[in-house]
């Protein structure tokens, strides 16, 4: 099937100009691994957790590019199902939940980061859809994951479901989605600010108690924590996966996941500088992606909204440790920079758009 998913119209698309984000994708990808590597050569740490996320993001990426180019509403569709079914099994308290998608029991970050993916492929299928009627039972779909969220008790995934939802009707009026664009990263950049300027307690007093009765004591005590490592290893960090050895907070909890829970931190701390700015390059690239996708504006500015939810959710929790977000993540964004099979050569569109006569 072939949709407007694939193929834009009018002014609500823009040509996409060579290969340049696959190419820089891959070299990001590629220093994201090898940096985890020397990171853990240097300080003991473990990088399979980072091997394993690289790969889910570059094969998730994969798998949308490709079936967002055939069946583009159709995958998006699946994927919304998908990553509802996952959060629902989620956060549900069963060993056998746990097993079913790799998550611990009944985790918040995880749930809310699924809610939020499921929502973002509902809308994309639902902008993109031909049909009245397909667009109509898409929408619900899209409702009845923020029904979901709201059942399973996760207040975080209910804000992004329905943040989401809001910018996928938004993006319906908007034409220039370079400067929607740049307005969600400005957004994901004031978040991983707020983190950190919380954790280097540089807010004022009253606000920052406010925050912390929000955030917990322990988490900001994990980001203290996370903060001066990265200040007594600034370039390499003190090795991936090793902060829960090194944080006295973490030692002490006995549900501890070892984790600062802030993406942002975790990788300051573990990887130095240097992996907290590939891990920044790596949400530049996707959105660099969309900026320059074949795909429709709708469509792209649902997706970059969908990746700014991720990313906020990241900045406060620990979303990005599961493997099925970070694949979800990469699907989405492969389905919604997708090249339609058989497309018409780019240059051609103008002459085909002009009325005859």
């Amino acid at each position: 099937m072939v949709d407007r998913m694939a193929v834009p119209a009018g002014r609500a698309a823009v040509r996409e100009r060579g290969s340049a984000p696959d190419v820089v994708g891959a070299v990001v990808l590629g220093a994201c691994a090898v940096w985890a590597l020397i990171s853990a050569a240097a300080g003991g740490g473990r990088p399979e957790g980072i091997l394993l996320a690289v790969l889910a993001l570059a094969a998730g990426y994969a798998c949308g590019r490709i079936s967002g180019g055939t069946v583009p509403v159709a995958a998006a569709s699946v994927v919304a199902v998908a990553a509802l079914a996952a959060a629902v099994v989620s956060g549900r308290d069963t060993p056998a939940a746990s097993v079913a998608v790799a998550t611990p029991q009944g985790d918040s970050g995880a749930v809310a980061a699924l809610l939020a993916l499921a929502a973002g492929a509902a809308c994309c299928a639902a902008t993109s859809a031909r049909r009245h009627r397909s667009r109509v039972l898409l929408r619900l779909l899209a409702v009845t994951i923020a029904a979901a969220a709201l059942l399973l008790g996760s207040v975080a995934g209910l804000v992004a479901v329905l943040g989401v939802l809001l910018c996928s009707l938004a993006a319906a009026r908007m034409r220039r989605r370079s400067a929607a664009l740049a307005g969600l990263a400005l957004v994901a950049a004031l978040v991983v600010g707020g983190s950190w300027a919380v954790a280097e307690d540089a807010l004022p007093e009253g606000l920052s108690v406010s925050l912390e009765g929000q955030l917990t004591t322990n988490r900001v005590q994990l980001w203290h924590e996370a903060v001066d490592l990265a200040k007594e290893h600034p370039l390499l960090g003190v090795g991936p996966d090793r902060f829960g050895d090194l944080s006295p907070t973490a030692l002490q909890s006995l549900d501890s996941d070892g984790k600062p829970h802030s993406a942002a931190l975790q990788e300051v701390s573990e990887q130095g500088v240097v992996g907290l700015l590939l891990l920044a390059t790596v949400f530049g690239w996707l959105l660099h992606g969309l900026v320059r996708s074949p795909c429709s504006t709708p469509v792209v500015l649902t997706a970059g909204a969908t990746l700014t939810a991720l990313a906020t959710l990241a900045s406060v929790g620990n979303a990005l440790s599961f493997a099925p977000v970070t694949a979800g993540a990469g699907l989405l964004a492969g389905l919604a920079t997708a090249r339609p099979a058989g497309r018409l050569v780019p240059h051609a569109l103008p002459a085909l758009n002009r009325a005859p006569g």
